[in-house]
């Protein structure tokens, strides 16, 4: 029989044909995606800024800051709204995601290391991987995504923006 404490809930979703992850703890809600309200000069995998309940949330394109291709909305993009701990503080943001599907529990001891070879994404923004399905889910390390000092929404996420 396994305990709660030996399995961990996790939000799944789509970027392309790849499975991604993430806990399900970190997620506020899962929006219907609509265009952001543009930010000038900010890196290419931010959308721009989205009303979520008065509060101004960062969009992400996850597919850019992965280094693939852009997202191409379709009527089952959504959007992702995410309370990332990051140090001392809470970093809210949204992902765009092409599809979401469910949550899903995994044990701790079906979650692999991160590989370090042979995938398109740098294998440090990776906290897991579980094999599923015939397949493998990535379980995405937001904070280490997020976190690295090329990033602009460290700044933009800090500020609490309200919309009037």
């Amino acid at each position: 029989m396994t305990t709660p404490a030996s399995e961990s809930q996790f939000v799944t979703f789509c970027l392309g044909d790849e499975i991604f992850a993430v806990p399900v703890e970190v997620v506020r809600e899962i929006l219907d995606h609509e265009d952001a309200f543009k930010i000038p000069h900010g890196p290419d995998y931010l959308l721009g800024l989205r009303d979520v309940r008065g509060q101004g949330v960062p969009v992400i394109d996850l597919r850019l800051r992965l280094g693939m291709t852009k997202t191409e909305k379709t009527p089952h993009t959504r959007i992702l709204v995410l309370d990332v701990p990051m140090n001392s503080r809470m970093l809210t943001l949204g992902l765009v995601a092409d599809r979401v599907f469910e949550v899903v529990p995994f044990r701790r001891e079906e979650i692999e290391g991160a590989p370090d070879i042979g995938v398109r994404w740098q294998s440090d923004y990776i906290s897991g991987v579980v094999r599923r399905n015939g397949g493998f889910v990535v379980i995405v390390d937001l904070a280490r995504l997020f976190s690295s000092s090329e990033s602009a929404l460290t700044g933009v996420g800090a500020q609490s923006l309200e919309f009037a």
